[in-house]
C-alpha cells in the first residue's frame, strides 16, 4: 500500500514539474515580442552609427528601448500571476541586461571599446542567458539561439571587422528576430487552442 502511495506521489510530483516547465515555456513564448524589439533596436543602432558615425547611436537606442520595454512590461505584468519559473526567467534576463549595459557603457566611456570585443561580449552573455533559459525550460529552439550567439562570439575573436559584423547581424536575425517571431506565433497558437477548448 505504501509503495503504491509513494508511486502516486512521485507521479504527481513529476506531473507538477512538467506542468511548471510547460508554463515557463508558455511564459517565454509570451515574451517573444521582447526578443523582436531588441533585434530591431540592434539594427536601428547599427544603421544609425553606420550612417552618422555618432557615438550616441548605441546609448540612445539602448536606453530608449529599455524605457519602451519597461512601459510595455509594466502594462503586461499587471495582468499575469508571478510564478516561480517567471521569476527565474526574469532574474536571468534582468541580471544579463544590467551586466551587459554596465560593461559596454564602461568600455565605451573608457575608450577601450572595439567591434570584436563588443560582439564577443554580447554573444557570450546572450548565449549564456539563452542557454540557461533553455535548460530550465527544456526548450531546444532557445538552446539553438545560445549556440548561434556563442558562435558569433567565437567568430568575432578570429575574423576581420567585416566577418565580425556579418556574424553579429546573422545572430541578431536568427536569435532575436526569428526566435521572437517564433515565440509570438507559438503564443498565438496556444491562445487559439485555449479558446477552442474553452
Amino acid at each position: 500500500m505504501t509503495e503504491e502511495t509513494e508511486e502516486l506521489e512521485l507521479k504527481d510530483r513529476l506531473s507538477l514539474i512538467e506542468s511548471m516547465i510547460a508554463e515557463g515555456r508558455r511564459t517565454t513564448e509570451s515574451w517573444g515580442w521582447t526578443f523582436l524589439l531588441w533585434g530591431v533596436a540592434y539594427y536601428v543602432a547599427i544603421a544609425w552609427s553606420a550612417i552618422s558615425e555618432s557615438p550616441l547611436a548605441w546609448p540612445v537606442t539602448m536606453i530608449a528601448t529599455c524605457v519602451l520595454m519597461m512601459v510595455l512590461i509594466t502594462r503586461k505584468v499587471r495582468s499575469r500571476p508571478m510564478t516561480t519559473s517567471v521569476r527565474a526567467m526574469r532574474a536571468i534576463w534582468i541580471a544579463m541586461g544590467i551586466s551587459m549595459f554596465t560593461l559596454l557603457c564602461s568600455l565605451g566611456a573608457s575608450g577601450r571599446y572595439n567591434l570584436h570585443v563588443f560582439v564577443a561580449i554580447i554573444g557570450a552573455m546572450l548565449g549564456t542567458a539563452n542557454a540557461t533559459s533553455s535548460m530550465i525550460l527544456k526548450w531546444r529552439m532557445q538552446f539553438g539561439c545560445a549556440v548561434v550567439w556563442w558562435a558569433a562570439a567565437v567568430v568575432s575573436c578570429f575574423t576581420s571587422d567585416t566577418g565580425t559584423s556579418i556574424a553579429f547581424l546573422v545572430a541578431i536575425f536568427f536569435c532575436q528576430i526569428v526566435f521572437g517571431a517564433y515565440g509570438m506565433m507559438c503564443e498565438a497558437r496556444g491562445r487559439k487552442q485555449d479558446a477552442s477548448h474553452g
